[in-house]
């Protein structure tokens, strides 16, 4: 059976195949995840729902949704949390977007992701999702990003650099967010301190 191919409006090609490793490990991932609310039980069935489409799912190309990886950034204290003012949606959020071909795993993605908008070396990633949320986007001119996040914490005398995609990055206490702030965001501090924690990514005392 041939691989599924989805044409983009530039008339560029994207092969679903390409994307497998990614969506059988996104599956595993969710599948093994104890939620860490009820809403995020809820988008975490809906996103296994999603990826019975297969590979596909994965693209930004899927019209009627795609898996999303993003990052809460915390300092080496864990007193504060990095946010992007976002060009397109004029909200303060965590970092983090679309996946990509060469991403093998959604813990790649996402440290990815949150690499190259913060401009920060040496990132590391609790590899458990912290949460999982659905959410409308006028990606591809109307879609939905179904966004697996994780807790991310920053080396001490982290330096940040704006990308292309913020229009400002800022860090702030985890009491004291900024406005306006987009609305999944707040939920993330409380789960994002208590998985590093627990993980081997120990807070600086």
């Amino acid at each position: 059976m041939p691989d599924t191919v989805i044409t983009s409006p530039t008339g560029q090609t994207t092969d679903a195949e390409a994307y497998a490793a990614l969506h059988a490990d996104a599956t595993a991932l969710l599948e093994g995840w104890q939620p860490t609310s009820p809403d995020a039980a809820i988008a975490r069935d809906r996103t296994l729902a999603l990826l019975t489409a297969g590979p596909v799912a994965m693209s930004r190309q899927h019209r009627p949704g795609h898996v999303t990886a993003s990052a809460l950034v915390l300092d080496s204290t864990g007193s504060r949390v990095l946010l992007c003012l976002h060009v397109k949606f004029g909200r303060w959020v965590q970092l983090g977007g679309h996946c990509e071909p060469t991403d093998q795993t959604l813990v790649a993605a996402a440290l990815r992701e949150a690499t190259e908008e913060s401009g920060i070396a040496g990132l590391r990633i609790d590899p458990v999702p912290i949460d999982v949320d659905v959410h409308q986007v006028q990606c591809q001119g109307g879609s939905a990003h179904y966004d697996v996040r994780f807790a991310v914490l920053a080396p001490p005398s982290a330096v940040e650099q704006v990308s292309d995609e913020a229009e400002e990055l800022g860090w702030f206490p985890t009491d004291q967010l900024p406005e306006p702030l987009a609305s999944g965001t707040v939920q993330l501090v409380a789960p994002a301190l208590a998985a590093l924690r627990r993980s081997p990514l120990r807070l600086a005392p």
